[in-house]
């Protein structure tokens, strides 16, 4: 439902943007793709990422290992002592979420390298783009890479080769 009303008020935009207005579109991955430094960019919040990964994997295992130990020494322990372990393990398990909360999470570090790293690369496609609207007297600049509302595109509109050239790459 969504889809269709999407495509309906694109359609009515793009009847209108057509009859008084220039139109055209970019595609905002190709761009970027073709940015060397989003490419480091993107290589190094991976690099961040994988090792995170693996520091919050290690410590899950940690706790595996807890557990398992516990199980097997369950019997012989008193309650008072069985209450303790099971406290230090879900204590340990409390602090591996916050780390990977502290890592992973909606303002954790990945976000704020992502925000350091790519956000400035993007805001110079935005510049650039925004000039060449200026520039052509655009109404409408679509991106395709998102593609969900545009069905067909002639490649003679596509302006992102141009986005890279004002940007200074070919």
């Amino acid at each position: 439902m969504k889809k269709i009303i999407s495509l309906a008020i694109l359609a009515l935009v793009m009847t209108t943007a057509a009859q008084a207005q220039k139109f055209a579109f970019v595609d905002s991955e190709y761009i970027l793709k073709n940015i060397p430094s989003y490419d480091a960019a993107q290589s190094e919040l991976d690099r961040f990422s994988v090792q995170w990964e693996e520091e919050v994997k290690a410590e899950y295992e940690a706790i595996e290992e807890m557990y398992n130990s516990y199980k097997a020494e369950r019997v012989l322990l008193s309650e008072e002592m069985r209450k303790k372990r099971e406290e230090e393990i879900l204590s340990r398990e409390t602090q591996v979420k916050e780390l990977q909360q502290k890592y992973f999470g909606t303002e954790g570090e990945l976000f704020k390298k992502r925000e350091e790293l790519v956000k400035p690369i993007q805001d110079a496609v935005y510049k650039a783009v925004k000039e060449m609207t200026a520039e052509g007297g655009y109404a409408i600049i679509f991106d395709t890479a998102s593609g969900a509302s545009i069905l067909y595109s002639n490649p003679r509109y596509d302006k992102s080769d141009e986005i890279l050239q004002k940007m200074g790459y070919k």
